[in-house]
């Protein structure tokens, strides 16, 4: 008797013999049927109660039963039918062989036997009977064919003894609470039918056995085949996973990788993911297939440790013949199941010493090439191979297979077509972006570009665009959205932005114009009458080297981070400005004198954003992390840029694409600047030449003397007649560059015209143009300026 099973254990016979063939168990009823104490034989080997010469043949399978002539204590020989089932390896137990009979269980039930009243006989449904020590004492003929075992000989065997595997003991187990309990139970449970190895999936319904006073006498057990049932709702389930699991990410790999791993080990111990190259087809996937095929081995999965099945590595490419499992069903369209058996893959694998190698190894027996097939494309193939599980694929495993895959199909042609896309937008976006700051001598400026690890690229811009008078204007925006619309639209605005410095507008009318371009561009984006969704935000600032001062004004953007020399960063404090596209709200701007060396760090949203650090959507967190990135030594703004992304940008990538401008101020010195107050009298233009001569001779820009002669008279002259006073003359130059400025009170643009052939005059802005490398005009709240920039180089002379 144990806790577990409270009943006369030695009704059976049992033993349990190790795999090495030493007894390692004896029960009493082992003893009362060949006489033998458990001391006498435990550890012995089980050879040594053979009575014959002629040992049984070792068992093939997981159960074994027959007659075996056994000696006696007493010396003589007793015949036993036995059965035998094999036992694997598990808490802490060896494996080995659990050997049971019956004894005495043949005799039969008594005509008034409760037992015998239960009705078994020629029921479609396999029925047995069990007693109040749960020993078998009536079966069926269907029951029969269950177990595999005819009646007598198991008649008097418990139910773990007559299964001997874990479902038959947990089987027991429901049997005992029914018999406790005196209340019908249900179980389900998984078992081979007879002498079969394939499973069954069984629904295992039991009951008391009572007579007329309702005690309980025993436990009847109705077994019901639901594998078909079973089976269905197991596709069901693994059709179900497949709509979670697979497609989880916009990510080709990841995608096959997710389908590989949902057939292993549910259909299959190996299964590969193989993908064909768009570009093999000019950039889109084809239709049909011709062999031999040249596939990109993506995703792989294995039941074993290491995937010692895999010949390609992935990433790797392989070209496949038409005798090929993978090139015969991509050809085809269709699933194509082979056996090593039958002589499918002999060709093959002819081909191929090393598959061959393997195969012979872990024991393949059979694989199924799915095709993956979306929208009418041939996008790959995925191979399903068996060598751990012994049977072949069926028609339904087939159809599964082909209904995961039709899944992961679909996710790996969005994934195939996001990415495409998405390498589309981050070309077009890398182009319209400037692939080098120009060098100035306003500014030294270094930026970074990230397109959203997830979302895509974006319209975030950022430029340096050098304006006349040694000024610079810096300017970072964000264009609402992602994809290719959203960078073709940040293209038009960066241009509209560059054409609009060029004419020298104040960052709050540039701002303006823009706004204005923004409206536009939603109309034309719009459908049905009805205006698109076009939005932007921007931050345009112009710095003036000279003066040392910084004009800035913004469209619903962040405001920039601002670095004194030897001091704290901190947020500079800009009128706000509605975002681009509103229109009507006025732009308002703000200026402040810079020493020489601060540091202007601009950038946009979505670096100092972050949904897991600024949950209340202010940002400050990231703000806070910005400055502490800024605050140590800026040396270098390449290395700062790096410093400021590690910063505050998640290791996998930030969730919106992320525009950085860092830029130290340079102020230029006094001595490179001289001005003259230009009376209104045309006579007095020659003093004024002779002392531009004496300035460059001081400048050691003599060279240039003749040329900035030319360009002076020019423009002193022309405001000296069309201008209005006070006139100002101001040179101004750097290691490169020589710029003449001439301004005065009068707002009228002069401009450049063809002079007929008899004409006196008219060729002054013509001249002026063929001699310096620019010239234009700026207006400013007290008239104009007319500016010209002459190349120093030798070799632009």
């Amino acid at each position: 008797m144990s806790r577990v099973y409270p009943f006369d254990d030695a009704a059976t016979a049992r033993a349990v013999i190790d795999d090495d063939g030493t007894l390692a168990e004896w029960n009493e009823g082992a003893r009362r049927l060949l006489g033998h104490p458990a001391d006498a034989v435990v550890g012995r080997p089980a050879a040594e109660l053979l009575a014959g010469a002629d040992a049984p043949d070792p068992p093939a399978g997981a159960r074994w039963e027959g007659t075996v002539a056994l000696r006696h204590r007493d010396g003589r020989t007793v015949s036993v039918w036995l059965l035998a089932h094999r036992r694997p390896a598990r808490d802490g137990r060896r494996s080995g062989w659990l050997v049971v009979t019956p004894l005495g269980g043949a005799r039969p039930p008594a005509p008034d036997d409760p037992l015998t009243a239960a009705t078994l006989v020629q029921s479609p449904c396999a029925v047995a009977v069990y007693d109040a020590e749960l020993r078998l004492r009536r079966m069926n003929d269907a029951m029969t064919a269950v177990v595999g075992l005819p009646e007598e000989r198991v008649r008097g065997l418990r139910l773990a003894e007559i299964g001997g595997a874990r479902e038959s003991e947990e089987l027991e187990q429901g049997m005992l609470g029914v018999l406790t309990s005196g209340s019908p139970l249900d179980m389900q449970t998984l078992w081979p039918t007879g002498r079969e190895d394939r499973t069954h999936a069984w629904l295992a319904r039991m009951a008391p056995v009572t007579d007329e006073r309702g005690r309980v006498h025993g436990v009847c057990l109705a077994a019901h085949d639901i594998t078909d049932n079973y089976r269905a709702r197991r596709r069901l389930q693994l059709v179900n996973e497949a709509s979670v699991r697979i497609g989880t990410t916009l990510d080709v790999t990841r995608t096959a990788q997710e389908l590989a791993e949902l057939c292993v080990p549910a259909l299959a111990d190996f299964v590969t993911v193989d993908l064909l190259d768009p570009e093999d087809y000019g950039g889109e996937p084809p239709a049909r297939i011709t062999a031999p095929v040249r596939l990109r081995h993506v995703a792989h999965r294995s039941v074993l440790t290491g995937v010692p099945e895999a010949v390609v590595e992935p990433g790797h490419t392989e070209e496949y013949p038409d005798f090929s499992p993978q090139a015969g069903s991509l050809t085809a369209g269709r699933t194509i199941t082979s056996s090593v058996a039958a002589g499918d893959m002999e060709q093959w694998l002819a081909r191929h010493p090393g598959r061959a190698e393997r195969v012979r190894e872990l024991g393949i027996h059979c694989s199924m090439s799915v095709p993956i097939q979306a929208r009418g494309l041939t996008l790959g193939v995925a191979v399903l191979v068996r060598h751990r599980s012994p049977h072949a694929f069926t028609a339904d495993d087939a159809l599964l297979a082909e209904e995961i895959t039709a899944r992961a199909a679909v996710c790996i042609d969005n994934a195939r077509r996001y990415s495409r896309e998405r390498e589309t937008a981050l070309a077009l976006q890398r182009s319209l972006l400037p692939r080098s700051l120009p060098r100035t001598a306003a500014l030294e400026a270094s930026s970074r570009y990230l397109p959203a690890a997830r979302a895509g690229v974006g319209g975030d811009w950022f430029d340096v665009i050098p304006l006349s008078g040694m000024r610079v204007a810096m300017v970072v925006g964000d264009v609402v959205g992602h994809g290719v619309q959203a960078s073709a639209t940040m293209g038009r605005l960066r241009t509209a932005v560059r054409t609009l410095a060029d004419i020298d507008l104040a960052p709050d009318e540039l701002l303006t114009h823009l706004d204005d371009l923004v409206l536009r561009l939603s109309d034309e984006s719009g459908g049905d009458g009805s205006p698109g969704e076009v939005g932007a935000t921007c931050l345009y600032t112009v710095y003036d080297p000279v003066a040392r001062r910084c004009t800035l004004a913004r469209a619903g953007h962040p405001p920039p981070v601002l670095l004194p020399p030897g001091g704290r960063p901190h947020l500079l404090d800009l009128p706000a400005g509605p975002p681009l596209g509103l229109g009507g709200l006025p732009f308002e701007s703000a200026e402040l004198e810079l020493a020489e060396g601060t540091v202007l760090a601009l950038y946009t949203n979505g670096l100092v954003f972050s949904r897991d650090r600024d949950a209340d959507g202010d940002g400050d967190t990231s703000r806070e992390l910005l400055f502490e990135a800024l605050a140590g030594r800026v040396d270098s703004l390449d290395e700062a840029c790096d410093r400021v992304l590690h910063a505050l940008l998640p290791p996998g990538g930030a969730a919106d694409d992320v525009a950085l401008l860092l830029a130290r101020t340079q102020g230029l010195p006094a001595s490179q600047v001289a001005t003259w107050e230009i009376p209104a009298d045309p006579a007095l233009v020659a003093p004024i030449r002779k002392q531009v001569v004496e300035q460059l001779d001081v400048w050691g820009l003599s060279a240039a003397t003749f040329t900035a002669e030319l360009v002076v008279s020019e423009l002193v002259t022309n405001a000296i007649r069309y201008g209005s006073r006070p006139i100002r003359l101001r040179l101004i130059h750097d290691a490169a560059t020589l710029i003449c400025e001439v301004s005065d009170t009068s707002h009228t643009a002069p401009h450049l015209r063809r002079a007929k052939t008899f004409d006196e005059g008219g060729r002054g802005l013509l001249l002026v143009a063929q001699l310096t490398q620019r010239w234009g005009t700026r207006h400013t709240a007290e008239g104009k300026t007319i500016w010209a920039e002459l190349p120093l180089h030798e070799e632009d002379w």
